[in-house]
């Protein structure tokens, strides 16, 4: 089979919060259009898109998946995203696959802060975006303040293209319908006046068409309606139960006969990095024609026990066949694409050819990673695609295995973790000496430890880390140290005068060299910054890596025959931690905020909490059937039990989110506790 032309692909991600519907949404709409026989169900684990045994068991989405069906001759590709917000690194790589982001709202919870994040994100990777409103036939739903509250987050440009009707078991269209019957809240003449007056302000001639009186017809407005899209002027609204099924045949409908295909859509954020180098990066405009060479994007990794690393690409570019020599980001060497399968959940059927707009699945190429760009031209090693904003890994679990000797296939678990999931690191803390996982928050920590358990066999213990303390100076101080040893024959000799002075929070570490007449031979200055660095990361006062400090080596002796590279990396060494001490030295603590959902009569109880654990609040914010959020800031120290206290302040409906924002001096009892447990080095 030949690869499609563009006009017959459509990509679309689904977000928003767990339990919005994404899963069962692409569920009924395989059904709808005949690529399932029937549709499954998230309760009884028989989902496309929930293939994995720990989703089927928890009941919600873990990681991207990909589903696609075809109808009137176009194929769709659709890509579910888990909605916990501690899987957001699994999620946001679908913003790069796709022309189009379809924004899930529970109507019961109106739009909650997955839903609302990942269409602040979608917006800034200019993206055109839709909202599904899902769950309409639930009791008790408000629809109209459920659309009204929708405006008020996102835009009065949040306009319904249908509306339900008959107690929401069915929805009438209101774009191609100048009026129609009645509806449960509005009609269809005053929505799709509403529609035309927004669409046609993009475009001047039917601006003034439409102003001069005269009636614009829909199906003149296709291409000014993806213009409107593209310019984000415009966020159709559709309305599904995706349940029953309301309203899935004219979602299905709208996605191909309104969703723009890969020509419509604003073309991908490619960029140009000189020599390699980000910090240059410059837009590059990739043709989108398929007879041009590749570009293709890898957006998402999955490491299968018997295929092997399976890469899942968003072509943008030319034509890939399993014949196609591709180079794999800056590699030298081409190596061919091999297999090309077309991905329907964990299902791979081969593909043939994937042209501009195709979303398939890539295997048996070493050395694939997430984020990579394929491509056919060695000169195009310096194209690559505009960064994501990764959530920083800040929730960890220090773990060792229970049993002695499987070190190394801990090891190899947790790397193929990390190949999958951009969002899970792994430290080996020099300090502490504890291999780390850190993860987004607990539940996703919490998840790739079961996963370790149930799908590798191997268990482990686990228990909050160390707090990653930092130390600096409060001021400038000089220090001293001559280091002499003579033990028969040749001794070492070495003395070293350094100053040190604060730095600005964030700024790290700066050495100079301001030593007069070769006091200090050049040959032995790399050596009294080792020494320093040796300080830097192992801690002068309480164990902690130093930070934000500056060194200058202003002076010093060294002998003919005794001068050695050892005394002055010793010399160094406890000159700087005699400066530090002079300098009023200080313990950091970090620093982190977070965004705590919780029930809407819980927010004075939790609020408490939080100051109590050294907190403080920024904001609160009420949304639809009584959630609410709370962001603040707060020690990191005080939140290692934050998680389990917030499921019994909230009888378990409460969950939070964690980023690094800095580090900031530690109350005094902290500090001199750390200080009193430091235990240096019998050679300090």
């Amino acid at each position: 089979m030949p690869a499609l032309e563009r006009s017959q692909l459509r990509t679309l991600a689904l977000v928003g919060h767990a339990g919005s519907g994404k899963t069962t949404v692409i569920e009924m709409l395989l059904a709808a259009s005949g690529a399932i026989a029937t549709p499954g169900s998230v309760e009884r684990g028989s989902t496309v898109c929930d293939y994995d045994p720990i989703e089927k068991a928890h009941g919600h989405s873990l990681r991207l998946a990909c589903a696609h069906f075809e109808s009137e001759g176009v194929r769709v590709h659709l890509l579910d995203t888990p909605g916990y917000p501690d899987f957001a690194g699994r999620a946001l790589g679908a913003l790069d696959a796709v022309e189009t982001v379809g924004i899930v709202i529970n109507a019961q919870h109106g739009i909650e802060i997955t839903a609302s994040r990942m269409a602040l994100w979608a917006k800034a990777r200019r993206l055109c975006r839709f909202v599904i409103i899902n769950r309409i036939d639930e009791e008790g739903i408000d629809l109209p303040g459920v659309l009204a509250d929708l405006q008020a987050a996102l835009g009065r440009e949040c306009l319904p293209v249908n509306l339900p009707a008959a107690g929401a078991t069915q929805v009438l269209d209101c774009f191609f319908n100048v009026s129609g019957d009645a509806t449960d809240f509005g009609n269809v003449a005053e929505a799709h006046q509403a529609l035309i007056e927004q669409i046609v302000e993009v475009d001047d001639e039917l601006t003034e068409r439409y102003l001069g009186g005269e009636e614009i017809a829909p199906t003149e407005l296709h291409d000014v309606f993806e213009r409107a899209l593209r310019e984000g002027h415009i966020l159709p609204v559709l309305f599904t139960s995706a349940r029953s099924g309301a309203g899935i045949e004219q979602l299905r409908d709208f996605i191909v006969r309104m969703a723009p295909d890969p020509s419509e859509g604003n073309p991908p954020l490619f960029e140009k990095w000189p020599g390699g180098d980000s910090e240059r990066a410059e837009p590059y405009t990739s043709t989108g024609e398929a007879g041009d060479h590749v570009l293709a994007h890898v957006f998402k990794i999955e490491v299968d026990p018997y295929v092997g690393t399976i890469g899942l690409i968003r072509v943008h570019q030319g034509t890939v066949t399993p014949e196609t020599q591709l180079y794999v980001g800056d590699a030298r060497k081409p190596v061919k694409a091999g297999a090309l399968m077309l991905v329907q959940g964990k299902d791979l059927t081969p593909l043939t050819a994937a042209g501009p707009g195709e979303i398939c699945a890539v295997t048996k190429i070493d050395n694939v990673t997430f984020d990579t760009v394929l491509h056919d031209a060695p000169e195009d090693a310096i194209v690559h695609f505009k960064p994501l904003p990764m959530p920083h890994a800040v929730y960890g679990l220090a773990v060792r295995v229970k049993k002695r000797g499987e070190e190394q296939k801990l090891s190899e678990i947790l790397h193929r973790l990390v190949t999958e999931d951009p969002s899970l690191t792994v430290e080996h803390d020099a300090t502490t000496h504890e291999m780390v996982i850190r993860g987004i928050g607990e539940m996703h920590v919490g998840r790739v430890i079961e996963r370790i358990a149930s799908q590798y066999k191997l268990e482990l213990d686990a228990h909050p880390p160390a707090i990653p303390y930092r130390e600096t100076i409060g001021g400038a101080a000089e220090g001293h140290h001559r280091h002499k040893k003579q033990s028969g024959g040749a001794g070492q000799f070495g003395e070293v005068y350094l100053r040190v002075a604060p730095l600005a929070r964030g700024e790290g570490f700066k050495f100079l060299d301001e030593v007069k007449g070769g006091v200090i031979p050049s040959v032995f200055i790399p050596a009294v910054e080792k020494g320093v660095r040796q300080v830097l990361a192992e801690g002068a006062i309480a164990g902690f890596p130093v930070q934000d400090v500056q060194v200058t080596v202003y002076d010093g002796k060294s002998h003919l025959v005794d001068g050695k590279e050892i005394a002055f990396i010793t010399a160094g060494r406890k000159a700087f931690i005699d400066a530090v001490n002079k300098a009023r030295p200080i313990v950091l603590e970090p620093i982190v905020d977070l965004e705590v959902t919780l029930p809407e009569d819980h927010i004075g109880t939790v609020a408490g909490e939080l100051s109590a654990r050294r907190g403080q609040i920024s904001g609160t914010g009420v949304g639809r059937a009584g959630t609410a959020t709370v962001t603040g800031r707060a020690p990191l120290a005080e939140l290692d039990d934050f998680q389990g206290r917030l499921k019994a302040l909230t009888a378990g409906q409460g969950s939070f989110t964690l980023e690094l924002s800095g580090y900031e001096e530690a109350p005094p009892a902290v500090q001199a506790r750390l200080k009193a447990a430091f235990k240096p080095s019998a050679e300090e």
